[in-house]
């Protein structure tokens, strides 16, 4: 399964020591773009995530060869976002991690299949790898900073069965 993943899901499971999960739910590997590299690894070397993704061997940084679709995606979203929606449309990713919404309308726009943050921990919880769903989401709010609608917290947790 192709995956490329944007940093804001990196960094968000990586400040709730949860980036594991994102190795369970994908064993072969994530691709990143350089740019989120860069945000993640390079530039937030002293924020969550930064340790954490740069000693992950399965997370391998791809470069994106068509500037001109990053260039187009830029108009209305960051470098990270346009370039991970831009890599994802490259390779014929069967998945797209995104949290942001309006990444998440584009890569939409262009048929990519989208899960974020709180998708992966509703499937942690629903494959017995995360036992309480309501401390992570909570955890991810208040540790990690996380902004999360209360619609789609009680959402989640319905779904969830808690």
């Amino acid at each position: 399964m192709k995956v490329v993943s944007n940093a804001s899901v990196l960094i968000a499971l990586s400040s709730i020591g949860m980036l594991s999960l994102l190795r369970e739910r994908f064993p072969e590997s994530i691709a990143v773009p350089e740019a989120v590299w860069r945000e993640v690894v390079d530039e937030g070397a002293e924020r969550p995530g930064a340790h954490e993704v740069s000693k992950a061997n399965w997370i391998k940084v791809h470069k994106v060869n068509d500037k001109g679709m990053v260039g187009l995606l830029r108009a209305e979203l960051d470098e990270g976002e346009a370039e991970s929606i831009a890599l994802a449309h490259e390779v014929l990713a069967d998945v797209v991690l995104l949290d942001e919404r309006d990444a998440r309308h584009a890569a939409m726009r262009m048929s990519l299949n989208v899960l974020g943050t709180v998708g992966i921990l509703l499937w942690g919880k629903q494959t017995g790898k995360l036992v309480n769903l309501t401390e992570a989401l909570d955890a991810l709010r208040f540790q990690g900073k996380f902004r999360i609608s209360q619609r789609l917290y009680e959402q989640v947790l319905l779904e969830a069965g808690e």
